[in-house]
């Protein structure tokens, strides 16, 4: 399963990319706007700082619009790849663009319906929101489960990218059903590499050490 950053900030992506983490970015509106400088600038960065697949959210929300930002943001690196809504313009997109060659994550899905008609459509990636269905007392991990027996079953080539990750448990779930890609905060990303067990046997193998060179 490739991992992904959720996040705009050049520092962490480039903290985590260090250690050979970083498979991609996911990126969005909110979490550009929190970032300071010229979007197109922080995307050229972040596309120079890792390898893989970066994504980059349209604006506009007509078919039109979608596809002329599209194939503007796709100008920014090779490694752009561009996130549409999962609405019946958002969907009219992802043709058009996939017919120019333009690869496109569909995002904010929720339900296996809207995952289908995203794969039929010929989307690149496929985006369900887990943590926004727990929110609301659905079980998000369980759509994961059937999006992939769905694509399973007719030989899909859409990628299954888990979103909205807000814990290490959701991580661990979507490598078990077989998700392609996980994204999550930074935060998220610390918490699955930290364990209290490792920092307590660290530790102690450190002052045995230090008991064993005073004797």
């Amino acid at each position: 399963m490739q991992i992904f950053l959720d996040t705009a900030n050049v520092d962490e992506i480039s903290r985590a990319a260090a250690m050979g983490l970083v498979d991609g970015v996911t990126t969005n509106p909110s979490l550009m706007a929190k970032e300071t400088g010229d979007p197109r600038e922080i995307l050229a960065s972040i596309a120079e700082t890792v390898s893989g697949d970066v994504s980059a959210e349209v604006l506009s929300t007509d078919t039109a619009g979608m596809v002329a930002e599209g194939r503007e943001l796709a100008t920014i690196a090779p490694n752009i790849i561009i996130k549409c809504p999962l609405t019946p313009d958002g969907l009219r997109a992802v043709r058009e663009l996939k017919e120019e060659g333009i690869r496109v994550n569909v995002t904010l899905c929720f339900s296996v319906p809207q995952a289908l008609f995203a794969a039929k459509a010929g989307a690149y990636i496929v985006s369900p929101f887990v943590g926004r269905l727990d929110d609301i007392s659905a079980p998000g991990m369980q759509l994961i489960a059937d999006i992939r027996e769905v694509y399973d079953n007719y030989g899909f080539a859409t990628q299954i990218l888990v979103a909205s990750i807000r814990n290490p448990l959701h991580v661990v779930e979507a490598a078990r059903l077989g998700a392609d890609i996980a994204t999550m905060p930074a935060k998220v990303l610390d918490l699955l590499i930290r364990h209290p067990l490792t920092d307590i046997g660290l530790e102690r193998f450190l002052k045995d050490w230090e008991a064993a060179r005073v004797t």
